[in-house]
């Protein structure tokens, strides 16, 4: 099949790699012409696991193409997807402009039956105001607009996409419905369910996955925090309610809140679309504030050990990617760590396997940087883990001792066990988890 892809961050591009992986010919457009120019030298923009490969051998083969030509591109495509940004306005609701914008141009540029894609996360009713912007300029006969969410968790998105649990695809056409069904059906091949459904519960599905996701995050750090006062072990409750099928085991992990292109976005959005609508979801309220506060609780055990007033100390940061295997620091716990850090007079030193440069563009030389992780420990206070990268997990615990100018640990993820540490002579502290002080 032709394909088109309307956007190029990683929802678009690992979209157009693996429907190019499957066959199709995909061209993916996109408005920034370097961006486009570097794709089609073969470098990619963006760091997510296995997905370089698939876009070299793509390109190589012929099946992946790039362009800032909105009319070359989806000339003879018989499938357009947008895959443009939403980002969260002052009030929360989420910006439609660039894809209205898009569904506004092709308008001018369709002259055949076209499937047109919402493939951002978007607000219920998105695809009504779409289809009124098409039908502007056209007639009805010529496009289906069709609601097709993303589940792709970065740092594995490839993996998803390419065996997805579940395709949802919103659409009351069923010429639109047989389009996309034909386009899923190399990768739902072992039986996992493509659902069709009407487009603004499609919409809605997206919204209320992510939101539940949070939830269950931001339920689990309020655990741990009351944990810390009762001297119970979150470790210990996690695995006891985690063995309940009817909770399960994922997103149950405490830490510093989450972060991401995601979930802060879409549970602000749908929060903001039910205030829109009269009706007040106290849930959500209560997981973007738990969230809000979480993302502080290492400057929080910081200045509670040193004092509130951190001149003289020198911090050190493993991890300032919002997840581990991604370079996205979108909404990343790291960012306010360090800014209220900062604001306290500490001096930050940090280091991660791939998301230091998206960092530094944000802090410049107000902080410092390191490209190896014990080397940024050299003349600090402390260490402070804010990514679960693997490559934290299983340390040289001597070599932390002897580089910090004190051993002590404050624990973000919950990364090494209480007893270890406290045998190796740190003062070391988690998330609901017993405290380590050194005698």
């Amino acid at each position: 099949m032709n394909i088109a892809v309307v956007g190029t961050g990683y929802v678009g591009l690992v979209s157009g790699t693996c429907f190019a992986e499957t066959g199709n010919n995909v061209i993916c457009v996109d408005i920034d012409q370097e961006k486009v120019r570097k794709m089609k030298e073969g470098i990619i923009p963006i760091y997510e696991p296995g997905l370089e490969v698939l876009f070299e051998r793509n390109i190589v083969q012929g099946r992946l193409h790039f362009t800032t030509d909105l009319a070359e591109g989806i000339k003879d495509a018989e499938i357009i997807f947008l895959a443009l940004p939403t980002p969260p306005g002052e009030d929360g609701s989420a910006d439609l402009s660039y894809i209205l914008k898009v569904a506004k141009d092709l308008g001018d540029l369709i002259k055949d039956y076209k499937v047109i894609v919402d493939k951002s996360t978007v607000p219920v009713g998105t695809s009504d105001k779409v289809a009124a912007a098409l039908q502007n300029k056209l007639d009805p006969s010529l496009f289906d607009v069709v609601s097709n969410p993303e589940f792709l968790r970065e740092g594995v998105a490839v993996q998803d996409f390419l065996k997805p649990e579940r395709v949802v695809i919103g659409t009351s056409s069923d010429r639109a419905w047989n389009v996309m069904a034909r386009l899923y059906e190399p990768f739902v091949r072992q039986g996992n369910p493509v659902i069709r459904m009407d487009e603004r519960s499609a919409e809605m599905t997206k919204y209320a996955a992510n939101s539940f996701l949070a939830t269950k995050i931001s339920f689990m750090n309020e655990v741990a925090n009351l944990c810390d006062r009762l001297g119970a072990d979150v470790d210990m409750v996690r695995k006891g309610i985690g063995t309940d099928s009817r909770i399960g085991k994922r997103f149950l992990f405490p830490g510093v809140g989450y972060g991401g292109s995601c979930f802060p976005k879409d549970v602000q959005a749908l929060y903001k679309t039910s205030k829109e609508h009269n009706y007040d979801f106290k849930i959500l309220d209560a997981v973007m504030d738990v969230n809000s506060r979480q993302k502080l609780r290492v400057a929080e055990m910081a200045k509670a050990y040193f004092g509130a007033d951190l001149q003289h100390k020198t911090i050190a940061l493993w991890g300032l990617a919002f997840k581990p295997n991604t370079d996205d620091i979108r909404e990343a716990p790291a960012i306010y760590t360090i800014e209220a850090l900062l604001a306290a007079g500490a001096k930050v030193q940090v280091f991660d396997p791939e998301a230091t440069e998206n960092i530094k563009a944000l802090f410049g030389d107000k902080i410092s940087y390191s490209k190896d992780q014990y080397e940024v420990l050299k003349g600090a206070d402390a260490l402070a883990i804010m990514t679960e990268w693997n490559v934290f997990r299983t340390p040289n615990f001597n070599t932390i001792k002897t580089s910090l100018s004190s051993p002590v640990i404050f624990d973000g993820r919950n990364l090494f066990d209480v007893d270890n540490l406290n045998e190796l002579g740190f003062h070391y502290e988690s998330i609901g988890r017993k405290k380590i002080t050194l005698s």
